[in-house]
């Protein structure tokens, strides 16, 4: 794959790893909260945008709204890219984090996103692995 894909699929194990620290954390710790809200948009947000590059560039498709997530993720979930369709709430609760000024909602969703979540974005990254590695 060209760089720049290479590039943003490495910054999303990065991002990735700093959301890993979350799972740990103190929830109570000033920063945690709002750090892992911070780690899941952007790491939700560069593997949208990886499987939007894999679904046409590995799989040729292009007869979807590609700046469009929710479309995005039903064509990697209609290629094998993805497997659970708990990716659609997860996009759900990203959309709705933009709109948690107090708070509430982070703290609500703390536990999914360090654990369900996670592990989605784990396999995911996992399983497209092979794409980046590839000679």
């Amino acid at each position: 794959m060209e760089s720049k894909y290479f590039n943003r699929y490495k910054s999303l194990c990065k991002s990735l790893a700093n959301l890993k620290e979350s799972r740990d954390a103190n929830i109570d710790d000033k920063f945690v909260l709002p750090a892992t809200v911070q780690n899941y948009n952007l790491t939700f947000d560069l593997a949208w945008k990886v499987l939007k590059e894999l679904v046409t560039n590995e799989f040729g498709l292009t007869d979807f709204a590609a700046g469009s997530p929710r479309e995005t993720l039903k064509s990697a979930y209609s290629v094998g890219l993805i497997k659970d369709d708990r990716w659609m709430d997860m996009l759900r609760v990203r959309n709705t984090l933009a709109h948690d000024y107090d708070g509430q909602v982070a703290l609500r969703y703390f536990k999914d996103i360090v654990g369900d979540y996670y592990v989605l974005l784990e396999t995911m990254v996992r399983d497209v692995e092979q794409y980046y590695t590839k000679e």
